[in-house]
């Protein structure tokens, strides 16, 4: 007779790990600076708000693709960051973006049951390996290079066979790397993998523009875009993914189905949020300046790090290579909470991610107590 199976037990939550660390930032005399999570803290503009509350769309369903009226906004907008001629009928509306990247490898897997196998970086945010365990699939590392950039060519042939999807992220979360999108969308097209890219911070681009995998044609490919962090929405969970016409109608029957719909309060928000820039470029200038602010904590730590190439989080090399131990002291000397990079994938356990998620006189703050405490 076989063994029953045993049953799947979650591991613990990343951040809940902190919760030791946190106590001791939260003894500090001024208090905690939560800097571990990207949880945007800023405003988002009152045409925003306003639309959320006066929409009148509350009280039927939603579509589960998203109104027609939705999907052309965002179409607009990706095609105005970056050159791309979307149409409404390329984008299918989301409950922000992490529910589709932990979903994604069930839903493909449905389509390919033949397939077992979720690609991703190494450093890299951690529902990409969850989304693959949750579908009972194996999640395979892919490395990443010195500059944080995805490693194409360390994929073993034997992976790409059994693989459902890659996933990419740029730019990429903890380490702001820049993944050369182009030679993604010809690697899957080649090896016949789904590439599925991760764009949410494509506005916190700093040293050069903002780049799709959608630049690079369709076929094969998907974007994955969040309004959480260009318009401090994380709390009204809205997003949508566009690519390969076959690939996003698929996912999109099934998705109706099981009834996942973005509210529509929520779509007639992100519909004012897509037609309005100018809170996004005051939204990078604050960025600009706090990790310029956390940079000068590190330093006053003789830590040497250099900003981003993208995104909002400063990924600090450790002392030793023990982020724990710099975690402790950030937590001790000034109240700072921060993540240990093994959250971020076994190669990150020598560094530690900064979120630059606080007001800036938070950030002065910080700096104020860091050289207080080393004197």
């Amino acid at each position: 007779m076989t063994a029953p199976a045993e049953p799947f037990v979650p591991p613990p939550y990343p951040y809940d790990r902190l919760d030791p660390i946190k106590q001791i930032a939260s003894a500090h005399p001024g208090g905690l600076i939560d800097l571990s999570i990207g949880t945007p803290c800023d405003a988002p503009p009152k045409s925003v708000v306003k639309a959320l509350g006066e929409s009148g769309s509350e009280r039927s369903y939603p579509p589960s693709i998203g109104t027609p009226a939705f999907r052309g906004a965002a179409s607009r907008w990706l095609n105005r960051m970056v050159g791309t001629e979307l149409t409404e009928q390329d984008v299918r509306a989301t409950i922000g973006s992490k529910e589709v990247v932990a979903g994604m490898p069930q839903w493909l897997r449905l389509r390919r049951p033949d397939l077992d196998t979720v690609l991703y970086p190494a450093i890299s945010y951690p529902s990409y390996a969850m989304g693959a365990t949750l579908a009972g699939c194996r999640a395979v590392p892919v490395p990443v290079d010195d500059d944080w950039q995805i490693d194409l060519t360390a994929i073993d042939p034997a992976d790409a066979e059994r693989a459902l999807c890659l996933w990419v992220n740029t730019p990429g979360n903890p380490a702001g790397g820049m993944d050369d999108l182009e030679a993604a969308a010809a690697w899957g097209r080649a090896n016949d993998v789904p590439v599925l890219s991760d764009e949410c911070y494509i506005e916190f681009t700093w040293d050069e523009e903002p780049r799709s995998i959608l630049q690079h044609g369709l076929e094969g490919v998907i974007a994955v875009h969040s309004l959480s962090k260009r318009s401090n929405l994380a709390g009204a969970r809205a997003g949508f993914y566009a690519g390969d016409p076959e690939l996003i109608h698929y996912i999109s029957e099934i998705r109706k189905h099981a009834g996942f719909m973005p509210p529509g309060p929520v779509q007639a928000a992100a519909i004012a949020a897509f037609k309005d820039q100018n809170h996004v470029r005051a939204q990078r200038n604050r960025y600009e300046r706090r990790l310029q602010a956390m940079q000068a904590v590190m330093k006053e730590y003789g830590i040497e790090v250099a900003l981003p190439k993208g995104g909002f989080y400063l990924w600090v090399p450790a002392p030793g290579g023990d982020a724990w131990a710099l975690t402790e002291h950030l937590a001790r000397d000034a109240g700072i909470l921060v993540s240990p990079g093994e959250f971020y994938g076994d190669q990150g356990s020598g560094h530690v991610r900064i979120a630059v998620v606080q007001p800036d006189e938070m950030m002065d703050e910080a700096l104020a107590r860091v050289q207080a405490a080393l004197g």
